[in-house]
């Protein structure tokens, strides 16, 4: 038997006790033993190798509940990389040198310039000339191919980019008005198109006719690009300590399928749950079912659910009716501002009528559901339809339904979420990245309900937690855990922050439990040896610093996914 002993520093297991050991012994890929050295060591046997973690801290391997892991991934592959780009001349020298292995007429896409998904600490603002290339410029860098600068959501308004080919492929002109819908055509003195669009012009959760029509256009996702760009995403996502991801929003059965076959080649490095969604929606493909097709995604959700696997698992179905704060979708009570200034209440993104069959499909046949879901009014109804099954707690089999997102969490809304017994992913991404949007189209008054984790935590509610739209780093989300903060203003958060202890647990052992995947999330003995090594305690580091903690080495069922080996 394979076993290793890690000692000489600090492991922090997250098990029910806070149990904080000397070292711990794997063996077989599992958790043999933690404690102090001389227990561990004995327990572990004279033929144990031991490693040395020389101060080195070690966590549970990290578990992120949103991650769109394979989405931004695919999406993300096949692209010319402008995110760090400084400059028109450096972006053009990066196209360039696409276009000189691309065939002629093909698309080259690249993507936006800055940090996903907000770009708010950096975006094309920051290139030296302050805005995106001119058609010109990018002409220079790839005459004989259509090239397109893309936009990204959640933030709008946005500007895409593209050069003249583009632009006649996509039959805009002179001709061409300076607005369509919410688009407005950028052009010169002369008229003639600069190849910069702005307005509603997102690659996803955009609802501009117009817009739509041009992205139908483009080779948005390609097919080729979903194992390798998985394949890139799984090693980032190891980089930065995570072992385990929920895949349910917007997961399709074929995007499933796809990461069926990554385990059944043994080329999955960290352990995957997904949730087939009832009926997708944010990607301009996506088209409302017929009520047929939706009952047969139910019946299709509800068979392929199987939580056998050690590494790849599919439970229950989801149902998003969400629709997010920028482009003014989020359902709320009151009227607020969309991005052009106009009085909405926002929209359902899924029928009611097919909402409720979901949720009656779900209670009736044992299927665990899964709901994603944002505004305060939307929020309402959902709970509504809920309580009026008369059932509580909501569970199948013992595993509570879900609540995803709940963004707008007021103390009426969390006291019935509680009632029913239901468990909640949500994020730090939202009240980080979109605190001071709230404040400007919806008021300051929704600020103390926006993201509020400790309310979530004192209600008694099962929190985890998940990166969605950024930032990536979960250290980082540790820290606005403990301390909210908006990104845009550098302003302290409305909502009062926890403490370290819950919001690691939000990423491991509570992470684990709202999963339902009992072998994972904390150190015990019988558990799967996923742990991450640290150069910091996260637990006690000044907070400042908490953010840039650096993982050491990676460990999946105790072999090393990403870092030096410690047994080596």
């Amino acid at each position: 038997m394979d076993t290793t002993v890690l000692d000489g520093g600090r492991i922090i297991t997250c098990d029910e006790r806070g149990t904080i050991a000397e070292a711990i012994a794997i063996r077989d890929g599992r958790v043999l033993a933690v404690g102090d050295s001389d227990t561990v060591r004995a327990q572990a046997g004279t033929g144990a190798r031991v490693a040395d973690l020389g101060g080195g801290i070690v966590i549970p391997g990290l578990i992120d509940t949103h991650p769109h892991l394979m989405h931004f991934g695919a999406l993300a592959e096949p692209l010319v990389d402008l995110t760090d780009a400084s400059s028109h001349e450096d972006i053009v020298a990066r196209i360039a040198a696409r276009a000189a292995v691309t065939p002629p007429g093909e698309w080259i896409m690249t993507t936006p310039v800055g940090e996903p998904h907000y770009f708010i600490r950096r975006s094309y603002r920051d290139l030296v000339e302050g805005v995106l290339p001119h058609r010109d410029v990018l002409d220079r860098a790839a005459p004989r191919h259509p090239v397109f600068i893309q936009a990204w959501a959640p933030v709008v308004p946005n500007v895409c980019a593209m050069n003249s080919l583009a632009l006649d492929l996509l039959d805009i002109s002179h001709v061409t008005p300076d607005r369509v819908g919410d688009v407005w055509i950028e052009k010169d003195p002369a008229g003639r198109p600069t190849g910069r669009l702005h307005g509603s012009v997102t690659n996803y959760y955009c609802d501009d006719p117009f817009m739509n029509g041009l992205l139908r256009r483009l080779p948005l996702l390609q097919p080729e690009a979903i194992v390798p760009g998985t394949r890139r995403a799984m090693r980032a996502f190891n980089a930065l300590g995570v072992t385990a991801v929920y895949e349910a929003h917007l997961m399709t059965f074929s995007l499933i399928e796809f990461y069926r076959s990554l385990r059944d080649q043994d080329q999955l490095t960290l352990r995957v749950l997904c949730s087939p969604e009832a009926e997708p929606f944010g990607v301009v493909w996506s088209d409302p079912l017929q009520p047929p097709g939706y009952r047969e995604r139910l019946d299709r959700a509800r068979d392929l659910t199987d939580r056998s696997d050690r590494m790849f698992r599919v439970d229950g179905v989801t149902v998003s009716p969400y629709g997010p704060c920028w482009p003014g979708f989020a359902r709320m009570r009151e009227a607020y501002q969309d991005p052009y200034g106009r009085q909405t209440r926002g929209r359902s993104t899924v029928s009611p009528e097919k909402v409720g069959q979901a949720i009656r499909y779900c209670h009736e046949k044992g299927v665990r559901l899964n709901i994603v879901t944002s505004g305060q009014a939307e929020i309402d109804g959902l709970l509504g339809r809920l309580e009026e099954l008369g059932h509580v707690p909501l569970t199948t089999d013992g595993r509570a339904w879900l609540l995803q997102h709940f963004s707008f969490a007021e103390p009426d809304l969390v006291r019935r979420a509680a009632a029913l017994g239901l468990d909640i992913t949500t994020t730090m991404s939202f009240s980080w990245g979109k605190g001071e949007l709230v404040r400007e189209r919806f008021g300051d008054h929704l600020l103390p309900d926006f993201i509020p984790l400790a309310r979530l935590l004192d209600a008694g509610l099962h929190v985890a937690a998940g990166t969605d739209w950024g930032p990536k780093n979960v250290f980082e989300h540790i820290a606005l855990a403990v301390e909210p903060r908006y990104a845009a203003s550098g302003n302290a958060a409305a909502t009062p922050g926890i403490s370290r202890r819950r919001a690691l647990a939000m990423w491991t052992s509570e992470a684990a439990h709202v999963l339902r995947w009992d072998d994972i999330g904390s150190l015990r003995p019988g558990n799967h040896a996923d742990l991450v090594i640290l150069d910091r305690d996260p637990l006690a580091c000044p907070l400042d610093e908490l953010p840039g903690t650096q993982v050491i080495t990676t460990m999946l069922g105790g072999k090393t996914v990403t870092g030096p080996d410690p047994a080596e």
